[in-house]
């Protein structure tokens, strides 16, 4: 049967959304911000020649910079103010929560601290993002130094300001994705990633045509691309969407002559409990130590890192050691993000204080080992679905050597993102429905004013 939530969903109309002022605003500040961030993505730095830096682009283009370049929205392309992104801001991010549970000051504050140790993480999260910014802007400021021809007038001042320039715009990215988070619809961060990736979606999509027209790609894997594509996000739809529900007791009790609970409920624990942040997570971290190598060469190296690009060239779409990498990275943050939003202890302590249980186990101690032992084999299915969905297209890039980048992890993040902030739009329909029912009620239990008596 289908609940009330459900119910009213199905009989949503127009005039529900026309009278929704409110989430008007969110979803024209939403558009907003995104304009915002496009056009940022159009800004180039001061003192590059874009032409040549447009060449020299064009060689590692299939490589760690092709990754780069998707999620920056093409920024980097064009070596915008936005070529960072957010992924400093997601490398601080991982590197909080790792200490978070390893810290003791930090897993206090994340444990017991509540909105105000909430609060104080994300404020050491913003401070780790200003020193990851600097220290990749700085990479990339000297890789562009020592190309040739890229730097107009090379020196300290365009150090200096290129490495401003970019961990700016970078902050400034995070603050739209927050600002988007609390007055907008969706995730902000998200959002902000899922943009970059549709910009450059079409032109991907035209490159391939392009490459098929010429010969370069057979004509033949058009169609199983597209054929595959659409499968990947039908797995993707269905997964998101699946659960392991878990049936909840509450016991009956009486107060007075009026009877409450017995109810039966479920507790839903989902497949894919850690969304698109792993292979997100584990994007950014084979993007950090890359990122400041991508443009040098050995020649500007000292002796003992003169391997260093050599090994940065291994971390290619569809070599052996980016798959690798990339799976393990997947997996581990798989659990690792499920660990930290989903606690089985504080849960099944949540349900011993409602009166609520499992059936057939006692509450406490033995419904968290419970919990702890489902949402184990839950997430293992949720990891390997991850992982082969975004491995499985760069074990393709490898085989037909496509000369652009078209990961899964960007079908995930675009189908992913997609449902979630769909999901919110209904939410706040059936918010605003529920308020218009709720002042009907409030109108119709009024008492009616008395008639006026006529003067005799």
């Amino acid at each position: 049967m289908a609940s009330a939530a459900e119910q009213l969903l199905a009989n949503l109309r127009f005039d529900t959304f026309h009278k929704a002022t409110d989430l008007h605003k969110r979803i024209g500040f939403t558009a907003l911000a995104m304009v915002v961030y496009r056009i940022g993505c159009y800004i180039p730095i001061p003192g590059i020649n874009i032409s040549a830096f447009d060449q020299a682009f064009q060689g590692q283009a299939k490589g760690i910079l092709g990754m780069v370049n998707m999620f920056s929205g093409g920024a980097v392309q064009r070596m915008a103010v936005f070529a960072l992104g957010v992924m400093p801001y997601i490398s601080a991010s991982i590197i909080v929560q790792l200490l978070g549970t390893v810290y003791p000051p930090w897993e206090k504050l994340r444990k017991d601290g509540g909105e105000a140790g909430r609060k104080t993480l994300n404020q050491y999260t913003r401070y780790l993002t200003v020193v990851l910014g600097l220290f990749q802007a700085f990479g990339i400021a000297m890789g562009l130094q020592s190309g040739d021809g890229i730097v107009g007038h090379p020196g300290a001042v365009f150090m200096i300001s290129t490495t401003i320039i970019l961990t700016a715009g970078t902050m400034l990215l995070t603050w739209i994705g927050e600002q988007i988070t609390s007055r907008g619809i969706g995730n902000g961060l998200s959002l902000i990633i899922f943009a970059g990736i549709v910009a450059v979606l079409p032109r991907s999509l035209f490159q391939m045509l392009s490459l098929a027209r010429t010969g370069a790609l057979p004509s033949a894997a058009v169609p199983a691309i597209v054929a595959l594509a659409g499968l990947v996000v039908a797995l993707i739809v269905f997964m998101e969407r699946a659960q392991r529900r878990l049936l909840t007791q509450y016991p009956r009790g009486q107060q007075g002559n009026r009877m409450f609970g017995g109810e039966a409920s479920f507790l839903p624990l989902k497949v894919n409990t850690s969304g698109v942040m792993a292979p997100i997570f584990a994007s950014s971290l084979l993007l950090l130590p890359a990122t400041a190598m991508g443009l040098l060469s050995a020649a500007n190296l000292p002796p003992w890192a003169q391997w260093l690009p050599g090994a940065m060239g291994a971390l290619q779409h569809g070599r052996p050691l980016f798959v690798v990498l990339y799976g393990v990275l997947i997996v581990f943050f798989c659990f690792f993000y499920t660990s930290v939003m989903f606690n089985p202890v504080e849960v099944a302590e949540n349900l011993r204080k409602f009166g609520g249980f499992l059936p057939g186990l006692r509450p406490g101690k033995r419904t968290a080992q419970y919990l702890d032992f489902v949402l184990t084999r839950v997430t293992v299915v949720g990891a390997i679905y991850i992982t082969a969905v975004c491995l499985l297209p760069e074990l393709l890039i490898g085989y037909f050597n496509v000369p652009f980048y078209m990961g899964g992890t960007s079908i995930l993040i675009v189908v992913s993102v997609t449902m979630d902030t769909v999901t919110q739009l209904q939410s706040h329909l059936v918010a605003h429905q529920y308020e218009g029912l709720i002042r009907k009620a409030k109108l119709r239990g009024r008492p009616r004013p008395l008639a006026p008596v006529a003067a005799e």
